[in-house]
């Protein structure tokens, strides 16, 4: 990514752009994408998706409409290669969020055309995403002093990950009731995680979780149950 950065036809630019590796469907993976960061070896399966413009050769490009700057960004970089221009999916935001959410991916980005670019909070672009509900086994509890609690969950005898437990006080002490006494389970082979409460079979949980990963991410507990 650094060599074709380097590649590019300007004395001096500031992209705004996201790292991403893709899976076999083509689409990003942010689970790959972690352990390609974190491999020994570099990894070739890394692109830079570019989707802004804020400098060229000394020019402060942050002024000029979105639109703007990134017909500009489209010009400076080459059609091909690991450096790519994010392309603008036409139609309305409803249209656009039903066809990503049926692709099981994270979610999208909307920005007005004729937008400066500012930091910060705004109005000016929104990232929404998209969430799915499943239920499946609670295999585990986290409670640590200080940090949100969490339940560990199992989809189908496969770990999938923790989600925070968020509920009021009287509901929360009743799942603490009924994980005190499944305490006791087997530890997961390979899941071997400090202060951790392993539970025996009988829990299940209805988890509110982020699209496209297999891993949960940014998960919540909607609700339990007893088998």
């Amino acid at each position: 990514l650094a060599g074709e950065a380097e590649a590019i036809e300007a004395e001096s630019f500031i992209i705004d752009g996201e790292t991403i590796t893709v899976n076999e469907a083509g689409l990003s993976d942010f689970q790959a994408l972690q352990s390609a960061v974190t491999r020994r070896k570099p990894s070739r399966d890394l692109y830079l998706v570019a989707f802004d413009l804020l400098h060229l050769n000394g020019h402060d490009l942050r002024n000029m409409p979105v639109e703007d700057r990134r017909q500009i960004l489209q010009e400076l970089i080459p059609a091909v290669g690991r450096i790519q221009v994010s392309k603008a999916m036409p139609g309305t935001g409803d249209a656009v969020y039903h066809l990503v959410d049926r692709a099981g991916l994270e979610g999208m980005v909307s920005k007005r055309k004729d937008s400066v670019y500012r930091s910060g909070p705004t109005m000016n672009w929104r990232k929404i995403k998209c969430y799915a509900e499943k239920e499946m086994d609670i295999i585990g509890v986290q409670r640590e002093a200080g940090k949100p609690a969490m339940v560990l969950m199992a989809d189908k005898g496969r770990y999938a990950g923790g989600a925070f437990v968020a509920f009021k006080a009287d509901k929360r002490q009743r799942l603490w009731d009924r994980v005190q006494g499944k305490v006791g389970g087997p530890v997961p082979i390979g899941l071997k995680k400090e202060k951790a409460e392993w539970l025996k079979p009988g829990l299940v949980g209805r988890v509110r979780f982020l699209k496209g990963e297999e891993r949960l991410r940014h998960a919540k507990l909607l609700d339990y149950r007893e088998e």
